[in-house]
């Protein structure tokens, strides 16, 4: 559910400015409007500072040299370094020039590689030949093009040659006009060890850099405080320039919203801190912050509410709706027991070997139970078909979904069965909330297509178990279409010609019609994502059976099998786990929203507080 807001008007001398912000910030509940972005260059500033520290913590935060094979010299370049006061720039300077040496490094190994066939020599020297007079000229060739004769003709020496090319060189005199048969290669500015040396030299400077890097990392807690300083800040700075100043900058007038389970207690502080202020109830024209309370169950869900948008806050909170139906659907996306249990064991590691995603780990469990009793309904544990295995009790077969219904595989029906109730729910809602939110006049009709709807339904229901007798069912259809139609086509809004009503309920009986078929149809997509992961998990059982069968080694059978099965079923997962969670999101976002009028336009709940994350 929507928490309900307390709005609070604050009105203060300038100089109290500054001391009030502040002690909000410790309080850490009360949301007060801000800037979304900086406004001026002092703000653009700071948090030009705090994105500079969190690039740098990101760097720092993977810098590990213990596979590096230079680690001892890493170590002992780290005890040597220094640097100046500002640790984010020397993260980023000492990172950069990591990342220019190395690539020098790997265009200065290319080069000695391409100097070594012409061996060791010394380019001051050849200059200094040149400059005598005498010139050195370079030239590759390929062996079969290589002519014996052209020793007895130039002053020839060849320095290698391999079993392809020859690499050889000419001395002539710099002023005659001197021709060769082939053209001349570019000479070498050095030698291979000169190039190997510039290497060693550049690696020793990547050791000093990466040293800086290591000892940075100790300073990681001080830049983290230092981001958190920025950030706070900013934040302080950003709600101080949401003011609204009069009486010549001399007063200022802030709007805060806080949950109206804290009023009590945040008055008392405001009290204590003697300021003028006023608290009145928030309304939907006031646009305050949306804060979700559900219970333990629901609150789980949260975070997917938060992925299409807050609701306003006069509009229902989808999450206690959404949960069930989401674990459901996952589940049937899913389909497997065996998958079940693996989610639950992932959600357990998370939950204790991995703080980053501690958070979602509830939630992986939650999903990984749903998927296991959803599994065994589906009768599927890790693809192999569950009404087959003799050692399953019969009365837990009985309760398996098996067989067809008019004709039709059942686990097909149910899935359109479920999304036939989601969409009746959808639509419930969609009716309570629109008329607590605008009057039961202005929704006659959504009242007239819920009417028609889910009573034509409950009433096609009774007929189909016998309940009703035709004759009855049939009077009842006729009264359902006269109430509704009078929504629908004339009362559809009381300040309008008859009919344009008229026109208007025609073109909504149309997107109507169309849209409900399209959207009961998307859900035989619960249906058909089980059954393809259904049959790709039996397919690799069959692999594996294959294999352990047509297996000559003995022993080595089962060894196969059990490889088939681990890694297809991981596979499998991990493939299932993706569609079974954007499947079912794209259901709820799209189906079960559009036809319950969710529009998720509110802004989160975002006290000005202390504590931020980097």
């Amino acid at each position: 559910m929507v928490e309900k807001m307390i709005k609070y008007s604050f009105i203060l001398l300038d100089t109290e400015t500054e001391g009030f912000l502040k002690h909000l910030q410790e309080l850490g509940v009360v949301d007060i409007t801000r800037s979304r972005k900086p406004v001026d260059e002092y703000s653009a500033s700071i948090l030009e500072k705090a994105t500079a520290d969190k690039r740098a913590l990101s760097v720092l935060k993977k810098t590990d040299y213990k596979e590096d094979p230079d680690l001892k010299k890493i170590e002992e370049a780290a005890r040597k370094a220094e640097f100046g006061k500002d640790l984010s720039e020397e993260t980023f300077r000492a990172s950069s020039r990591i990342a220019e040496l190395q690539t020098a490094i790997t265009n200065a190994t290319r080069t000695a590689r391409a100097r070594m066939p012409w061996g060791e020599f010394d380019k001051a020297l050849l200059d200094r030949l040149e400059q005598s007079g005498l010139k050195v000229r370079f030239y590759t060739v390929s062996k079969k093009s290589f002519d014996e004769s052209w020793k007895e003709l130039y002053p020839l020496q060849i320095v290698s040659e391999d079993k392809n090319n020859i690499w050889f060189v000419t001395v002539s005199e710099v002023s005659d006009g001197y021709s060769f048969p082939v053209k001349e290669s570019p000479a070498p500015e050095g030698s291979s060890d000169d190039a190997m040396a510039e290497v060693g030299f550049m690696r020793e400077n990547v050791i000093q850099e990466k040293g800086k890097l290591l000892k940075l990392t100790d300073s990681i807690p001080e830049i983290e405080r230092e981001y958190n300083r920025k950030l706070t800040e900013l934040d302080l700075y950003l709600a101080g320039n949401s003011k609204e100043s009069v009486a010549e900058n001399r007063i200022n007038v802030f709007t805060g919203f806080a949950p109206e389970t804290l009023d009590a207690g945040l008055r008392k502080e405001f009290d204590s801190m003697d300021i003028f202020y006023l608290a009145e109830d928030a309304v939907e024209e006031d646009n305050p912050p949306i804060k979700l309370r559900n219970n333990r169950f629901a609150s789980m869900f949260e975070v997917l509410t938060g992925m299409y948008g807050m609701p306003e806050y006069r509009e229902y909170d989808p999450t206690p709706v959404l949960a069930p139906f989401f674990m459901l659907f996952f589940g049937l996306c899913l389909g497997d027991a065996g998958y079940g249990l693996v989610l639950v064991a992932v959600g357990a590691i998370l939950r204790k070997k991995v703080p980053g995603l501690a958070k979602l780990a509830p939630l992986v469990m939650t999903l990984g139970v749903g998927t296991f009793f959803i599994g065994i309904f589906m009768h599927t544990f890790f693809g192999f078909d569950m009404l087959a295995m003799d050692f399953i009790p019969e009365w837990m077969k009985k309760c398996m979904l098996d067989g067809e219904v008019a004709g039709f595989p059942a686990a097909m029906v149910l899935a359109i069965g479920i999304g036939v109730f989601n969409i009746c729910v959808a639509m419930i809602m969609k009716t309570a909330c629109f008329t607590h939110r605008f009057g039961f006049r202005n929704t006659l009709s959504t009242w007239g297509w819920t009417i028609l709807i889910i009573g034509g339904i409950i009433t096609l229901g009774f007929s189909f178990l016998g309940i009703l007798g035709s004759e009855t069912a049939k009077w009842i259809f006729i009264g359902l279409a006269i109430v509704s139609g009078l929504g629908i086509y004339i009362f559809n809004d009381m300040k309008r010609n008859p009919f344009v009503n008229i026109g208007s309920g025609l073109w909504d009986t149309y997107n109507m019609a169309t849209g409900l078929l399209g959207d009961t149809l998307s859900f035989i997509r619960l249906y058909a994502l089980g059954l393809a992961g259904g049959m790709l998990g039996s397919t690799f059982n069959m692999l594996g059976e294959m294999l352990m069968n047509s297996c000559p080694v003995p022993g080595m059978n089962w060894l196969l099998f059990a490889i088939i099965f681990v890694i297809g079923h991981a596979l499998n997962i991990a493939l299932s786990c993706l569609g079974a969670f954007v499947h079912p999101l794209r259901l709820t976002f799209v189906e079960f929203f559009k036809n319950s009028g969710y529009e998720g336009s509110g802004k989160a709940y975002n006290p000005l507080s202390m504590k931020k994350e980097a």
